[in-house]
């Protein structure tokens, strides 16, 4: 994939590893993450992280405010049956961003 621009900002490129510590609380264990979007403004990745023994995927979004990055959304999923339930309303959405 190539790099993408967007007003003269480089933005990473998907599944691309970043130098810059993830914008998550100590209090987590970060096992894994991928970066879905990074500008210089917004970063976006998908994070599996540990908590009390448990692990779980969050899909974060920071917004960088005064340069440091602070958590504007978080959404988790907990097990894998949750998992499937939303895999499963996503499939059943999905071809409808095609039709208009």
């Amino acid at each position: 994939m190539r790099n993408r621009i967007h007003k003269k900002k480089r933005m990473i490129k998907l599944t691309e590893k970043t130098e810059e510590k993830l914008p998550i609380s100590d209090f987590y264990k970060v096992v894994d993450y991928v970066t879905i979007f990074k500008s210089q403004k917004w970063w976006e990745a998908i994070v599996v992280f540990e908590s009390f023994g448990k692990r779980s995927i969050g899909v974060y979004l920071w917004v960088n405010r005064d340069g440091a990055w602070k958590r504007k959304h978080k959404f988790e999923v907990r097990n894998l049956d949750e998992w499937n339930k939303l895999k499963n309303a996503i499939d059943q959405l999905t071809p409808k961003l095609a039709a208009k």
